[in-house]
């Protein structure tokens, strides 16, 4: 099986830990000691070999995967050159590795995400690639633990499907888009439902006959793309046909009208790090409900607290409910309940034409 991990996103959401410069994923979060992308390439180990793990990352961070991943061949980090949603960038990575090996077995990952279960999660991908192998596309999805509208939704039908299986495969009667509240509470009593977290596993040629089927101008692309592959002229059919490409999600231009879709069920403490609050979700809280993800801190009379900090102490007094991270350059406080505004302060600082904190 070959890996292929996405890891172009910026995660604006979790500033100022992480930048444009410095993404989500190339930043140690939950204060593990590793980088997210680094834990993500861990939880692998008996899964697939250095040599089978791919990296689709923007030109920016090509460098940073290799310092972080030194055991990935430089070959094997593939650069985008522009982001342009999921969609051509799994189609990216499924030319190159259907180059080397035409019907293998593609599981297409992200990089940003955390696994606390790291058995569990193997045994569902292990489960993926049989399913796979069956000519299905496959999905993994994740049991929810609460009725949450910022994810979209796989709805599998009644019984499991008639292949050899160690864990419960499902056929997917469809994907839902992110919820209302009273929806997502009857999808969470339903039973049937699971939160779509983005990862499939597949054939690779089978996933580019879906590509070919459903977005013709995009597949010609990369026929385009993957014809030049070898050839010196690679980088320049890459820049020119790249532009050309539609900007779409592999979940609007594949998978909701694929052919032969599965969906494995997977409960492995699965969490997409949406916003500094999801830590006390992964991290959990002391007996006052403080969260210390890293750093010196000295709490007085203060609960509810998450901190995220560096090197200088960071002493709260009679405060509740607040998240403080500090990166030196940058210092975050705010209501934990009110992270989303987040975005506010990166559109601020933008317009403001502050990269050097962006």
């Amino acid at each position: 099986m070959y890996i292929a991990i996405l890891a172009g996103g910026v995660g604006s959401r979790l500033w100022p830990r992480s930048r444009e410069s410095m993404p989500k994923q190339f930043s140690d979060v939950t204060g593990s000691g590793r980088t997210m992308i680094q834990a993500t390439v861990d939880r692998l180990d008996g899964l697939a070999q250095m040599s089978d793990i791919y990296v689709v990352t923007g030109r920016r961070y090509r460098d940073t995967v290799l310092a972080q991943l030194p055991g990935i061949p430089p070959q094997n980090v593939i650069v985008e050159p522009s982001g342009r949603n999921t969609g051509p960038a799994i189609g990216l990575a499924c030319v190159h590795i259907h180059r080397r090996d035409p019907s293998g077995i593609i599981a297409l990952l992200h990089a940003d995400h955390i696994i606390q279960d790291a058995a569990a999660y193997r045994a569902v991908l292990r489960q993926a690639e049989q399913t796979a192998r069956s000519d299905y596309l496959t999905v993994l999805g994740i049991t929810p633990t609460s009725p949450h509208t910022g994810y979209g939704y796989i709805k599998r039908t009644g019984e499991p499907l008639p292949v050899s299986a160690s864990l419960p495969v499902y056929a997917v009667e469809r994907f839902l888009e992110k919820p209302d509240r009273a929806s997502a509470e009857s999808f969470l009593a339903d039973g049937s439902y699971y939160w779509n977290a983005g990862n499939f596993i597949a054939r690779v040629d089978r996933l580019l006959g879906e590509f070919a089927r459903q977005l013709p101008a995009l597949h010609r692309g990369l026929e385009q793309i993957g014809s030049s592959l070898g050839s010196g002229q690679a980088q320049e059919v890459l820049e020119e046909v790249w532009e050309r490409m539609p900007a779409i999600s592999i979940d609007h231009g594949v998978m909701e009208n694929a052919q032969r879709v599965a969906v494995i069920p997977l409960q492995a403490g699965w969490n997409d790090v949406g916003s500094w609050d999801a830590l006390e979700e992964i991290l959990g809280a002391d007996s006052e409900g403080n969260c210390l993800v890293q750093g010196e801190t000295l709490l007085v009379d203060s609960r509810g607290v998450i901190v995220s900090g560096g090197e200088r102490l960071i002493a709260l007094v009679g405060v509740e409910d607040l998240v403080v991270v500090d990166t030196g350059d940058a210092l975050l406080i705010g209501h934990k309940k009110r992270m989303q505004k987040i975005k506010e302060v990166v559109e601020r600082l933008r317009a403001e034409n502050r990269t050097d904190l962006l």
